[in-house]
């Protein structure tokens, strides 16, 4: 079975571009199972259900970051999509640790980013890019071939290693390509690692202490003349 981890911060289309791929993948007779994880509301298993016939599963990260949870839940979830004969699995991650990488070693790491929220964005979202197999580029049809061209740019300056596919996430236009790139995919083995290094530890605030200020604090701490930070790959 194949293994598909699609990422990307909110409002680029991620739904939009895994709903054409399935659309797709089913038309060539495959069997795919839909995962979506999210912080506290979902409702994209229940459209993908209804509209594909195919099973699907959602769960709540609650107090850990989407990241975090998609590590914990994609062993079992593996186990679920196998048991249901499917073929492929396709994971949703809201992926809003920007510090973390969603993808694992084993499976297609998609990061999908919409070209109208300003040319540096490529350099702010971190190993969701930087650890990326394909970046889908979607709203293409809302900005100017020379922000395209400095889009991409931007997204190689990070990720020079990366496949680029441009997608019309409404209308399904350019979805071709990332469905042969799925299929391509190795199947997932039974041992997966996350690909990248995690972050170097926690600080006490992310284990419940609410003063301000770092003196209050200890582990990883960041004072406001300190700017040195751990960058991963």
């Amino acid at each position: 079975m194949k293994l598909v981890i699609c990422a990307g911060p909110a409002t680029t289309g991620k739904t939009s571009v895994l709903r054409h791929a399935t659309r797709k993948l089913i038309q060539l007779g495959h069997r795919p199972a839909f995962l979506k994880i999210d912080v506290q509301y979902a409702e994209e298993d229940e459209q993908f259900a209804a509209e594909f016939d195919i099973p699907t599963r959602k769960v709540y990260s609650g107090e850990l970051c989407p990241d975090h949870c998609n590590v914990m839940v994609l062993g079992d979830a593996l186990q679920w999509a196998r048991k249901t004969n499917r073929d492929i699995l396709l994971v949703e991650t809201a992926g809003l640790c920007l510090r973390c990488s969603p993808y694992v070693d084993g499976g297609l790491g998609v990061i999908v980013l919409e070209s109208t929220s300003g040319m540096n964005l490529p350099l702010k979202v971190g190993p969701m890019l930087s650890l990326a197999d394909v970046a889908v580029v979607t709203k293409i049809d809302r900005v100017s071939q020379a922000e395209r061209e400095v889009f991409r740019a931007r997204i190689h300056d990070v990720a020079p290693s990366v496949r680029i596919r441009e997608v019309n996430a409404l209308y399904g236009i350019g979805i071709d390509p990332l469905v042969d790139q799925i299929l391509a995919t190795p199947d997932a083995t039974d041992h997966m690692l996350l690909r990248g290094n995690p972050p170097v530890g926690t600080c006490t605030i992310c284990v419940g202490k609410k003063d301000v200020g770092w003196q209050s604090h200890f582990g990883v701490v960041r004072p406001l003349e300190n700017q040195v930070f751990y960058r991963g790959e």
